[in-house]
């Protein structure tokens, strides 16, 4: 854990605090699982800090003090019942044939984000990847299973490096609760089998093969050739939509029936949580042009899609990754 001193009379505490918000949101998300919620939280450990700061004192770095306001208030709003999921932690497995879409509240979903806003950056390839990893869809719906405490401490410990008595420090405990804690968390993720993924940003070759297959097989409404891109056991999903559907059969049969609506859809490319996305639009129906429907958010493994996470509130996607409000007919 960097040790930065306090700032000095002559730079600011906004100056100061600034140079942690990109880190401190990517904290805050974690524990939270809203990129939103995340900022909220920061914004509410900057008023805490400004309100507290002369009783600072510079006992610690500055950095460690927001991050133990940031814990704080994190634990403040999951006390409060704030949980967040992906469907496949909610429902059984649906199938195409019985399929029904039942929404759920917005507060109820893990939420994508953009990785610009929670990845600061660094010159270590190591410690970025292991950022990524960190802020993916799949970990970060696990790490919401925790209790907060230990959530805090595997994200502490596992993800930010930060030494046991340092962590001890920042919640008031001892190193062996510490030590506790962890153990018992990662017991918990292993319990919940992580699937995996791999890293795709930068994407390699292979991967940008694929997902350029991915794009003329979705744009070209060819379900065989986007069957051929699946892995045997992948996953749709569609929040606010509770459904999840696994399998090539059940995926593609979505696509033919209930989804057909998706036929002629452009995608335009982002990324998210560290993972390859897509802003899909859908033909406009009044006619010209393509209206927002869906955040893709892939996540590929050996060569293959392994989960396709369409996140239909585009009127909060869209603007969050900057992708355009809809794309003309000479946008194709």
């Amino acid at each position: 854990m960097s040790d930065l001193a306090a700032p000095h009379d002559d730079l600011s505490l906004d100056a100061g605090m600034q140079k942690y918000r990109t880190e401190l949101t990517g904290y805050c998300y974690r524990m939270l699982g809203s990129g939103f919620e995340a900022e909220d939280a920061v914004q509410d450990t900057f008023v805490r800090a400004w309100k507290a700061y002369d009783r600072f004192e510079g006992r610690s770095s500055l950095r460690s003090w927001l991050y133990r306001i940031a814990t704080n208030v994190c634990l403040d709003m999951l006390n409060a019942g704030n949980k967040r999921a992906r469907p496949m932690d909610l429902t059984d497995q649906g199938f195409q044939a019985t399929a029904v879409l039942n929404e759920r509240a917005e507060v109820t979903w893990l939420e994508p984000v953009p990785d610009g806003r929670v990845l600061p950056s660094s010159a270590d390839p190591a410690q970025t990847a292991l950022a990524r990893e960190s802020v993916r869809l799949a970990f970060v719906a696990a790490l919401q299973h925790l209790p907060a405490k230990q959530r805090a401490v595997l994200i502490l410990r596992e993800v930010l490096a930060w030494k046991a008595s340092e962590v001890a420090e920042l919640l008031g405990t001892t190193v062996a609760s510490v030590n506790s804690a962890l153990q018992r968390a990662r017991a918990t993720i292993d319990e919940h089998g992580l699937r995996e993924s791999d890293a795709a940003d930068p994407l390699d070759d292979d991967q940008r093969e694929l997902l350029d297959r991915y794009v003329a097989a979705f744009e070209g409404y060819d379900m065989e050739a986007l069957a051929s891109l699946l892995h045997e056991d992948a996953v749709l999903s569609m929040p606010p939509f509770d459904l999840w559907l696994k399998g090539i059969p059940d995926i593609i049969a979505w696509h033919s029936q209930q989804g057909c609506g998706c036929e002629g859809s452009r995608l335009i490319p982002t990324v998210a949580n560290g993972m390859p996305a897509f802003g899909q639009y859908r033909p406009d129906p009044e006619g010209g042009g393509f209206t927002p429907w869906a955040l893709q958010v892939m996540e590929i493994s050996g060569g293959k899609i392994v989960g396709l996470n369409s996140f239909l509130d585009t009127d909060r996607w869209f603007p969050l990754f900057d992708l355009p409000e809809r794309l003309d007919q000479a946008d194709q």
